[in-house]
């Protein structure tokens, strides 16, 4: 095995990737580690079913071991191939699967008990994926790249294969979309004072 003695704590995600490929699974604990939360945010963000956002999760990374020795450098940064691969599997998932309803997904158990904010929050988080989830997945794929994991225009331009103008125009319709379906609830959800 090459590289026994690397610190991988200053690598990129493409060195740690370069290193995988040469045998070190140190690499790809690493990779996961820095990497896997995003996946499975986007991949929740797009699938009603947090198990199949888990699955999902997954098969990404299967996908990015398989590839690892045929990575090219520079073609693409390893984050934005992930995206691009969960987005494309979301979406695979959605035309093969009928999505559960909103009634259908558990709340989140941590033990803490709900005290009135917490509740309101989870509320917002209830109905704002329950409009994500009506918008069509690639509005939706834009809004949760954007939005929620907080990526350029040109990062999502490239997870998707579309061009920046096509990024700017699926954000522009989606919020249009969330903003006229959520203006009539902002006083229920406790958005206006």
């Amino acid at each position: 095995m090459k590289n026994v003695s690397v610190s991988f704590d200053s690598s990129t995600d493409e060195e740690l990737l370069a290193y995988y490929a040469e045998g070190d699974p140190r690499a790809a604990k690493l990779l996961v580690e820095r990497l896997a939360p995003a996946v499975l945010r986007l991949a929740s963000n797009l699938l009603p079913d947090k198990a199949d956002a888990e699955e999902i999760t997954q098969e990404t990374f299967l996908r990015l071991w398989k590839i690892a020795p045929d990575w090219q450098r520079g073609r693409a940064k390893v984050s934005t191939w992930l995206w691009r691969v969960a987005a494309n599997l979301c979406a695979d998932w959605l035309r093969k699967k009928r999505p559960a309803s909103l009634q259908e997904i558990d709340d989140p158990a941590d033990g803490r008990p709900m005290n009135e904010a917490r509740l309101m929050d989870l509320d917002r988080a209830n109905v704002l994926k329950g409009e994500l989830m009506k918008l069509p997945v690639r509005q939706r794929t834009a809004i949760a790249l954007r939005h929620l994991e907080c990526a350029s225009n040109p990062e999502i331009a490239a997870a998707m294969s579309i061009s920046v103008e096509a990024v700017e125009s699926l954000l522009s319709r989606g919020m249009k979309t969330l903003r006229r379906n959520l203006i009539g609830r902002k006083a229920e959800l406790g958005w206006e004072q």
